[in-house]
């Protein structure tokens, strides 16, 4: 679901699309135009068929920006960050930075997408009725109608109790505000969410050897990108509630080897990389502050003929991508940041100096010692933490 081109910002918030949007519009746009279209009103040129088409595909693809657009700017006024939307082949993705921090929020940021869309299909819908009363009759209705249904369509499906589907937030919400522990909440929705997209994978199967053809075969693609979904999902739960109540300081390695970013890499290499043998350098300038971050991966990738050259600033990942935060910081808040051209790196600051940096070692080593004090306290679990069990589970 990464962007292959952007679309600008609205109301501050980067919009984006992937190229495997373009199937969807294909889809929907020879299904209309060669299908629905022709049966409901027989007798047009095939060219209006194809321009009314066209246009109820990317009007659709409007109205799945407008459900990720609320829910994105609800996120954000819920403290949440938002780091842009995306549209892609099975719809829209609004990418958030962290989770909710109360059930209340997380409700109000997982309604408030199928209500968008309920509200734009009865909109339609009432635009398209009003149109036939004032004796209209065409492609322009017929548009209406369709996006009425389909913006239903989409608010009703979204509503099923099942993660990664809004309706399973809605669950989750309501679970955790129930139970007052939000991982077990967040991996009960995730298995729901897996049930579900198993049922979707069975009933498009059975459609296919029923001979209805390329809607079984669809519903079976839905099916398996909600169960994909679902398992990282419930994967992230379980780890995020053994790693409950953590803070980032408590994880980090410290005090971090900061790097001059003019030195050649020829340089690091000989001076600093393969005498200390640590595997991420933040840069500073002289005053102190993060330039930049360079990992084993990226002095790698410089050619050897090259290295005499090429400066650490020239193959760093840039402050803007470096994934930041403080020693004080929930490590659950952090991890999801924990991506990108930093090789799951993160750096921590505190009062604007580098203090220390995170690993994806620092965590796998951390999840390890949770595991041994979890076997120690329950020995009958087999050394896995229960997330159930963690008091004080934390925020999603």
């Amino acid at each position: 679901m990464s962007e292959t081109f952007s679309l600008g910002r609205i109301a501050g918030i980067r919009v984006g699309v992937n190229a495997s949007v373009l199937v969807i519009v294909l889809i929907i746009a020879g299904g209309l135009a060669f299908g629905r279209f022709p049966l409901v009103l027989p007798g047009r040129g095939a060219a209006a068929y194809v321009v009314a088409a066209l246009a109820a595909a990317l009007a659709f693809l409007a109205s799945l920006l407008a459900h990720e657009l609320a829910h994105a700017l609800v996120a954000r006024r819920n403290g949440v960050e938002v780091e842009g939307i995306t549209l892609w082949l099975l719809g829209g993705v609004a990418r958030l930075r962290g989770g909710a921090r109360t059930p209340g929020a997380e409700f109000r940021i997982a309604g408030v997408g199928p209500l968008t869309s309920l509200v734009l299909g009865l909109l339609l819908g009432a635009g398209a009725m009003l149109a036939r009363l004032a004796g209209a009759d065409g492609l322009p209705v017929a548009v209406l109608e369709y996006l009425a249904g389909i913006n239903v369509a989409l608010a009703v499906f979204n509503l099923v109790p099942a993660a990664p589907l809004d309706g399973g937030r809605l669950l989750r919400a309501l679970l955790w505000r129930l139970r007052g522990d939000a991982w077990s909440s967040a991996v009960t929705a995730a298995r729901a969410g897996r049930f579900f997209g198993f049922a979707l994978i069975a009933l498009g199967f059975l459609q296919l050897v029923t001979g209805q053809g390329f809607g079984g075969l669809w519903l079976a693609l839905v099916g398996l990108f909600v169960v994909n979904a679902a398992t990282a999902e419930e994967q992230h739960a379980q780890v995020s509630g053994r790693l409950g109540g953590l803070t980032v300081g408590a994880v980090m390695s410290g005090p971090a080897l900061v790097a001059d970013p003019d030195l050649t890499v020829e340089r690091f290499l000989h001076e600093v990389a393969l005498v200390r043998r640590f595997s991420t350098y933040p840069l500073v300038d002289p005053s102190g502050a993060l330039v930049g971050l360079v990992t084993l991966n990226r002095l790698r990738s410089v050619p050897p003929a090259a290295r005499t050259t090429t400066r650490l600033r020239d193959v760093a990942c840039p402050p803007a991508a470096i994934p930041v935060a403080r020693p004080g910081e929930p490590l659950t808040e952090l991890l999801p940041r924990m991506e990108g051209c930093s090789d799951g790196r993160a750096v921590v600051l505190d009062g604007g100096r580098v203090v220390g940096v995170v690993s994806p070692s620092d965590v796998a080593r951390t999840l390890q010692l949770a595991d041994l004090a979890a076997f120690d306290r329950y020995p009958s679990a087999g050394g896995g933490a229960d997330v159930a069990r963690v008091p004080d589970a934390g925020r999603p």
